[in-house]
């Protein structure tokens, strides 16, 4: 750099990234679930197929709630926002989640959609309550992040949050399987990768693409 070139703001570096394709925003994911009963023996697969087999995966135990933003003409679809705080690291920052709507590409291996992340402070609530979100559901889950290579597969609980002092209560006898990869636009070879991952895990959880807008239909009728 020239010794009197001006300084690179924050605004020059995020587009340079953007020219260069390297903002990951794009999410490759499959989904599926596996009973209480198989758990333990699908916990024992990942940690011969993944990384790091000698630390064993990563725990965690979160919070999320999510919020709509709908269009006030009701002219667009609404915006689906996901507010995710760790409640076994209260140090840590919230993490918001803008999630777009899945690709409708029929013939692709997993579920495209577009997201972003960013980490905030404690005023989320308050900023997002003015922008006119409202609160749609609440849940805590609490499991295990697996890495292999770029994909993050995670083995989670989903709770009811509590009432008061009452203990949290499992939605279902199940946990949610969920293997996903974060990457730029235009990596598509990735979703190939994960599907061979996937049969791997076979026959003990089967991980599938999610039809969203079938569930979203179903959800209305």
């Amino acid at each position: 750099m020239a010794a009197n070139a001006p300084p690179m703001t924050a605004t020059d570096s995020l587009s340079q990234a953007v020219k260069a394709n390297i903002i990951h925003n794009q999410e490759y994911l499959l989904q599926g679930s596996v009973l209480d009963s198989a758990v333990e023996v699908l916990l024992h697969r990942l940690r011969g197929l993944c990384d790091n087999v000698d630390a064993g995966p990563e725990t965690f135990d979160d919070q999320e709630v999510c919020f709509i933003l709908r269009d006030p003409n009701q002219q667009a679809l609404p915006s689906m926002l996901r507010v995710r705080k760790a409640l076994d690291a209260r140090d840590m920052p919230y993490q918001l989640r803008y999630i777009g709507q899945a690709d409708g590409e029929k013939n692709r291996p997993t579920v495209l959609r577009s997201v972003l992340d960013i980490a905030c402070s404690g005023m989320l609530f308050e900023f997002l309550n003015e922008l006119g979100c409202r609160i749609e559901y609440e849940y805590s889950v609490k499991g295990y992040m697996f890495r292999k290579g770029r994909m993050k597969i995670t083995v989670a609980k989903v709770f009811k949050i509590p009432q008061s002092s009452m203990a949290p209560e499992p939605i279902s006898q199940s946990y949610l399987v969920e293997l996903s990869v974060l990457a730029p636009t235009g990596q598509d070879a990735i979703g190939e990768d994960m599907r061979a991952f996937a049969d791997q895990l076979r026959p003990l959880v089967q991980l599938d693409k999610i039809d969203y807008k079938r569930l979203s239909h179903m959800a209305v009728t």
